[in-house]
């Protein structure tokens, strides 16, 4: 009766382990509308409206993301060290937060020390169905239960001019940038050289679910 509770509990611990490994994703192209937004940034000051934040730059990431979700830990200093390698070049970045309250968010940005802007779509889990985000991941396929991190790539010279859509057809990543991937693709869009100094990539060790109520998972 041991043997049989220790090799539940392994397969267990297991299956666990294995769902909380990071879910890096390829930067794909897909076909869908995505609507221009206008988000109240969340540290207070004022709004942001991403036609007029794309307007004169080359390339733009805006990234989805909820505060408490493991992936979006990974996936935050990729992003900041794209940001800060690229932001001189033409390119920038927008993070819109999802699934929290402003309050985590604030926090989110101090713990992470993201220096690229931050608004937010929804302050509650409760939101989760009722958001654009959620409404282009089902677009794309993504069914991943809460997609963060969920990264859009415009191009603003490529920007529809009329209508609140932006653009019909995107590259996105439904899951976390593969460094090298993303930075090889940023320097193509704003017209740089493919050879550069590899940036290095951390490596993740398994960690918790990405669920706001998952229990703590306990390294053995």
């Amino acid at each position: 009766m041991m043997k049989i509770f220790f090799s539940a509990a392994l397969i267990l611990f297991v299956s666990i382990l294995a769902y909380a490994q990071n879910e890096q994703a390829p930067i794909v192209e897909k076909e869908f509308e995505y609507k221009n937004w206008e988000f109240k940034r969340a540290d207070g000051n004022g709004e942001i409206d991403l036609r007029k934040f794309a307007a004169g730059k080359k390339f733009v990431l805006v990234v989805y993301f909820a505060p408490w979700c493991h992936n979006w830990r990974f996936e935050a200093p990729i992003v900041q060290r794209l940001y800060e390698k690229y932001k001189d070049k033409g390119f920038d970045v927008v993070g819109v937060g999802e699934y929290d309250t402003v309050e985590a968010m604030k926090n989110d940005i101090i713990a992470k020390k993201l220096t690229f802007p931050v608004v937010y779509e929804s302050d509650s889990t409760a939101s989760k169905m009722k958001t654009t985000h959620y409404e282009y991941r089902k677009k794309v396929g993504d069914n991943r239960n809460w997609g963060s991190p969920f990264n859009v790539f415009i191009v603003p010279g490529e920007m529809l001019k009329d209508g609140d859509t932006i653009a019909k057809k995107l590259h996105v990543t439904a899951g976390e940038l593969i460094e090298t991937e993303a930075e090889a693709f940023i320097r193509e869009k704003l017209g740089l050289s493919k050879v550069e100094n590899k940036t290095e990539t951390a490596t993740k060790k398994p960690d918790e679910v990405c669920d706001p109520n998952a229990a703590v998972l306990k390294k053995p």
